[in-house]
């Protein structure tokens, strides 16, 4: 039986396509680099918001300062507007709710930065007690290292048999995988199933309380 939930925050728990589109669509206009139309984002993001970044500027245009200068725009802008687009998938809130009167653990692991995961997370869910809110920080690896999982896991005080990850990537299924616990895919995110079946994924939700037939 498990103890401790874990969730991937965008394309998971949250759509925050529309947002993150906006964000790096108006830091790319500001330097006169293209833009690119909202599902394309899909495949920007995942690891992180340098990688977000660099994929979205022109090849040959993503040295460190370039990226750097467009990030610290991004920035500027996600932070007023992070909220305007954004909304929990459907059942997520309730599914949330159930899993907390039942006693689980829950926590976020997040390769957003950890700033904008901790905002979303509060504006989100503030009903929600989470055991553990983690994004991207400074000196630590992202995700698919299992640092996230372990740090989560440990401030928990459970084992890795007792954890369930669930997540909308290629990334998340090899972040559970490197972490040693059970995961699964969900198929309303970001990414398609052949994404999540080659990295190793074998269960699959195709809605909220499909979770609950993991936990």
């Amino acid at each position: 039986m498990k103890k401790l939930i874990i969730f991937d925050l965008d394309g998971t728990l949250l759509d925050t396509i529309g947002d993150l589109a906006a964000a790096t669509n108006f830091a790319l206009r500001a330097f006169g680099f293209p833009e690119h139309p909202e599902e394309a984002f899909r495949f920007f993001v995942g690891n992180g918001i340098y990688k977000l970044i660099e994929r979205a500027l022109p090849e040959g245009r993503r040295s460190a300062d370039e990226v750097s200068m467009v990030k610290h725009e991004f920035l500027k802008y996600y932070q007023l507007h992070g909220e305007e687009q954004t909304r929990p998938y459907p059942g997520i809130s309730e599914l949330l709710a159930l899993l907390h009167a039942k006693g689980y653990k829950l926590a976020v692991a997040s390769n957003k930065y950890h700033e904008g995961t901790t905002t979303l997370v509060r504006y989100f869910f503030p009903e929600i007690e989470f055991e553990g809110v983690l994004g991207q920080r400074e000196g630590v690896p992202v995700k698919p290292s299992r640092a996230i999982v372990d740090e989560l896991r440990e401030k928990a005080g459970v084992t890795p048999a007792e954890t369930l990850y669930v997540g909308d990537s290629g990334v998340d299924a090899a972040t559970a995988q490197n972490a040693g616990v059970d995961f699964v895919g969900v198929l309303w995110g970001f990414r398609p199933r052949a994404e999540l079946e080659a990295a190793g994924a074998r269960h699959f939700a195709l809605t909220a309380t499909d979770i609950l037939k993991h936990c």
